[in-house]
């Protein structure tokens, strides 16, 4: 219906529109960036190995997100370690490291003795589908759903144990 067929219609104005606008493309960009987060993510891992979203939908992941340009991240090889050591085998252990280069890594990790999978997110897709948003993180996945996501806990082995249970 339009003003010439019903002529008690108000007519909207400039302003209405432009907001009508406005949060119209807001939605879809929302809608995009959603959508975009759901993009499937697969990061290449120093030792030949790859981890998918597909990897984490089964069983149990502990992820430890680090780099080593980080002040907090400069102990976790050690800290990693041990959680391998206490719950490799409940769950996969494994680390992703943020925005760096491979040699940047392997220079790291030279002379280290890992004990979990070092992943590579070179342009930060897994931290941001996954939330990341401190280093070093720790990410808890069950069957492909976030049990935990947050800061590296000083007391992760309670973390995860609470989870776990």
């Amino acid at each position: 219906m339009n003003l010439l067929s019903n002529p008690s219609a108000r007519p909207v104005s400039r302003a209405r529109c432009g907001v009508t606008i406005l949060v119209m493309a807001m939605t879809a960009l929302v809608g995009l960036a959603a959508m975009a987060g759901a993009q499937p993510v697969t990061l290449s891992c120093l030792g030949g190995e790859r981890l998918s979203d597909a990897d984490l939908s089964r069983g149990t992941a502990i992820v430890v997100v680090w780099a080593s340009w980080s002040p907090r991240s400069r102990g976790i090889v050690e800290r990693v370690n041990a959680l391998a050591g206490r719950w490799g085998g409940r769950g996969r252990v494994l680390t992703v490291n943020f925005q760096e280069d491979p040699p940047a890594v392997q220079a790291f990790l030279a002379g280290r003795n890992f004990a979990a999978p070092v992943c590579l997110d070179p342009d930060g897709a897994f931290s941001k589908k996954y939330n990341v948003a401190t280093l070093p993180g720790l990410l808890v996945v069950r069957d492909g759903q976030v049990a935990y996501r947050g800061k590296l806990p000083d007391d992760a082995d309670q973390v995860i144990e609470d989870l776990l249970r």
